[in-house]
């Protein structure tokens, strides 16, 4: 079993993120492939960066820093569920990719994303050139939740439609298999 953690990425009151993010966390476990756990950027609430050393040093300060560098350490592949603020991704995600460098590297990582018309499709695509940077492999399979509000019922449950969910299927599928290959790069480095 890889070890999978999914990044919800937003913070602000009222956000939808987390309900998103059990959704594919939940479909994640039952292929059987993955140990899951979800890391909501609301709850751990890191700071604005506020290590005094580069992150490519690796000597941290500061207690949430060094949680967040084993939470992402111990990943073997990632999804980041984010929604798209003003044609980008949230800048809470942002500020946690560039706590840490090293703790990223040779992992893949599936996108959901989600918004009004556009899914999310801006919001993934600036992640994803980021995500390079930090030698994270994000995937062309992803999935893309245009008006995703209808999919949202009263009890704060996400019910996707068969597009999604047969993205979502095919996105877990291509991690496990880029997770596998991944292995070997990481052991080499």
């Amino acid at each position: 079993m890889y070890k999978l953690k999914i990044i919800s990425s937003t913070v602000r009151p009222g956000r939808k993120g987390p309900v998103v993010a059990a959704w594919i966390a939940d479909l994640a476990r039952n292929t059987g492939d993955f140990d899951v756990e979800v890391l909501d950027l609301g709850e751990i609430n890191l700071p604005v960066m506020n290590e005094s050393k580069h992150p490519v040093m690796k000597q941290y300060e500061h207690e949430h820093t060094k949680q967040w560098s084993a939470k992402i350490e111990e990943a073997d592949a990632f999804v980041f569920v984010t929604a798209e603020y003003d044609h980008g991704y949230p800048a809470s995600l942002r500020n946690a990719i560039e706590y840490l460098v090293h703790e990223w590297a040779y992992k893949a990582a599936g996108l959901v994303s989600y918004g009004g018309i556009s899914a999310g499709t801006r919001a993934s695509n600036d992640l994803k050139r980021d995500l390079i940077t930090m030698k994270v492999i994000p995937l062309a399979e992803q999935v893309n939740v245009p008006m995703f509000t209808q999919f949202i019922d009263d009890q704060d449950q996400f019910s996707a439609n068969e597009v999604s969910l047969k993205a979502a299927e095919t996105m877990l599928k291509s991690i496990v298999r880029w997770t596998k290959g991944l292995k070997i790069i990481k052991e080499d480095q």
